[in-house]
Parts: structure tokens; C-alpha cells; sequence
């Protein structure tokens, strides 16, 4: 079965598909999701046959406004309300408790649902014209690097899923801000484009971080509450490792224009020398940088080619979002044997960038002392 592509003009289709228990991957503004009834045990499960995602995965419930909310929980926690006044439609998913009517095929096997309102006409109208809330991780094979573009979703699910509505590249390139709001303080389980420091603003007051986002995910035999907590997440086929040095970790990146300076040149020796290391037993090296620091590196090593990425300017958070998992897949078409990639901070949106980069590279991190 080839999977069908279409544009916004293809809605009504695929609502239908949504509506018989088929799936329909659609565009968001932070990656594409591959969605089926949340209402619906059956579709949930395709979606995690579809992925090859662990059914103790929990699932995002999409919907189109507050008011299709309200069926999905037994009550609205704290918060819940400013929240989603404050930034929905947009990048933020909350979990709260979930009602009996959404299964917990949906949920993972939990009492809690995780439910966000995208910021996408094309969604949001297929959602309505579906008239139901529509479950939908990332439509991508279950570990990969998420699809910032149709075309991703295609080169993983073609013949796995009934359609595609494709609305051209996303605009933020990383997945949505998780918030959960069913204990004793607001914990953040996912950083995204919405920062704690935004959250806390919004709630007026303190939102904990969950120590599976700085950790290498949740301990053994416990269950994640939210998606990509506990699962290798984004990764290239190639081994990638992120480069920094000790002053910068120290400071937190908050460092003097000359410390910044000194850092990038001692991160591109250091990236430089390894690849004309592998460069010389054979391999093919991969290298993401910035803008700024896109002049210090090697672009060919003796006869081959250095594969150079930019990912965006450091002066523009968001560029480097939207760009690292079409870069991530790029890497995987060039066929590279190794990954090396600059480091960079955890304030703002650059907390949601590392917290990707770190499960590509599967926590691997040089320190250059």
C-alpha cells in the first residue's frame, strides 16, 4: 500500500481516514505527527505498530480548542487554564488527568493524558473536521530523528500509514514544551520552544525540571510520563559526539566575548584534529557549527570532503531548531561514519536544542579542558 501525499486540499480525506480508524500524518508548527482517533484503542495501537514505538510510550492528544478539552479530563488542574489561554494554539503540551473516555492504549497505561491545541490551519481544521481529538507522536520510525518535513514522514512510513497532508517544512523543528500539572508543583518533563522561564511567568510560580531531561532518561523499570523520557531519541545511524570545553560548562555559556573566542577556536581544533583522524582511517566525518563559527573548520581533509553543517546563528535560537533534524537526516543520506558537533548552552530555547542534541549523540560529550 503507498501511502497517499496530498496538500491542505486533501483535509476532508483525511479526516475521513481519522473517522474509519485509519492514520493520517499531519503538520505542525514544531515537527509533523502521525495521527489516529484518541478515542479509539485499535488506531492507537496502529500507531504504535506504524512507529515501532514501545506501547508504555504515552501518546499526544491534539485537539482544535479548550473546548474539546474538557470531555478528555476529570478536571482542569491549576494553571491548566492560563496556560492555554496564554499559549495555545502553540508549541506547549500539558498533562493532566485523563477521563475515562480516552483509553490508556492512548496514554501508555497511565491515569493522565497529555493534551496540546497546534498551531497549524491545516491541523487544526482537520482536527475539526475530524470532530475528534486526534492522537499523534512524531510520524517518524520510533528513535530517528523526528520529520521536520513530508518528505521525512514518507522515507519512513511509506506503506505503514493511509496518508499524508503536507504543509511544507515546519517552522520551530523541534517538539512541543511537556508540562505536567498532576502533582504538588508544575514539572517540566519535555523543554521545547516554550521555556521554563516563560512557563513561570505565565503561572506565577516555580516550575521543577524533571531530572530525566538532564539525565540519560528515566531509570529502569519506570514509567515515562511523557514521550522521550526514557527511549533513545533523534539519533543519526552515525556515532555523533558534541564537543565543548570545561570553562564554558562551568559558567554555563554565560562567558565574556574574548572567553567565547577562545572557546570556539579550542572546539574547532579539537573537532578539526578528529577529523583528519578519521579522515585518514577511511571514514566519511559529519560536523555540525554555527554561523559563527562556521569559518574555523576544515572543509576537506587531504582527498575527501568534510561533510559541514550550519546549523543556524546562535543569535537566532530558533533557526538552530528548526534545522537540527533535517540536518540529523542529512547526515544519514550522506552515508557519514562519524558525527562531531559544537556544544551549546541550556538558557532560553538552547535548552530544548540540547536537550535533542544529547539524545542524538546518546549523551556522549567531549570536554576539552
Amino acid at each position: 500500500m503507498e501511502t497517499i501525499v496530498k496538500g491542505i486540499e486533501g483535509v476532508k480525506q483525511a479526516a475521513e481516514i481519522i473517522r474509519r480508524g485509519g492514520l493520517v500524518a499531519f503538520p505542525t508548527e514544531t515537527v509533523y505527527g502521525l495521527g489516529g482517533n484518541a478515542l479509539d484503542p485499535e488506531a492507537s495501537k496502529k500507531i504504535y505498530a506504524a512507529k515501532g514505538r514501545p506501547s508504555d510510550n504515552p501518546l499526544i492528544v491534539h485537539v482544535a480548542d479548550i473546548e474539546q478539552v474538557k470531555p478528555l479530563v476529570k478536571e482542569f488542574p491549576e494553571g491548566a487554564l492560563k496556560l492555554m489561554q496564554t499559549f495555545w494554539p502553540g508549541p506547549l503540551t500539558i498533562i493532566m488527568p485523563k477521563s475515562d473516555i480516552v483509553p490508556r492504549e492512548t496514554t501508555g497505561g497511565l491515569d493522565t493524558v497529555a493534551i496540546r491545541c497546534p498551531r497549524n490551519q491545516c491541523t487544526l481544521t482537520f482536527i475539526r473536521e475530524a470532530a475528534l481529538p486526534i492522537a499523534g507522536p512524531s510520524a517518524n520510525t520510533s528513535g530517528k530523528p523526528s520529520p521536520t518535513e513530508a518528505s521525512h514522514v514518507l522515507n519512513d512510513l511509506n506503506g505503514r500509514i493511509d496518508m499524508i497532508l503536507d504543509d511544507g517544512p515546519v517552522g520551530i523543528g523541534v517538539e512541543s514544551t511537556i508540562i505536567d500539572l498532576t502533582g504538588e508543583v508544575p514539572t517540566l518533563l519535555r523543554p521545547g520552544a516554550i521555556t521554563i522561564e516563560e512557563l513561570e511567568t505565565a503561572l506565577g510560580t516555580h516550575v521543577e525540571i524533571d531530572p530525566a531531561i538532564i539525565a540519560r532518561g528515566v531509570k529502569e523499570g519506570v514509567h515515562p510520563k511523557a514521550p522521550g523520557m526514557k527511549y533513545r531519541h533523534y539519533a543519526p545511524n552515525a556515532r555523533m559526539s558534541l564537543v565543548t570545553t570545561k570553562l564554558l560548562k562551568e559558567k554555563d555559556y554565560q562567558v565574556s566575548p574574548e572567553e567565547r573566542k577562545a572557546a570556539d577556536r579550542q572546539i574547532a581544533d579539537c573537532i578539526n584534529q578528529k577529523t583528519m583522524r578519521a579522515a585518514a582511517e577511511g571514514k566519511r566525518v559529519g560536523v555540525i557549527c554555527c554561523e559563527e563559527t562556521k569559518a574555523l573548520y576544515h572543509t576537506s581533509c587531504g582527498d575527501k570532503s568534510v561533510d559541514l553543517k550550519v546549523i543556524g546563528s546562535r543569535q537566532e535560537p530558533l533557526s538552530m531548531t528548526h534545522n537540527l533534524f533535517r540536518i540529523l537526516r542529512e547526515f544519514d543520506q550522506d552515508a557519514v561514519d562519524e558525527i562531531y558537533s559544537e556544544s551549546y548552552g541550556d538558557q532560553g530555547v538552547d535548552f530544548a536544542l540540547m536537550n535533542r542534541m544529547r539524545k542524538a549523540a546518546g549523551m556522549s560529550e567531549i570536554v576539552i579542558e
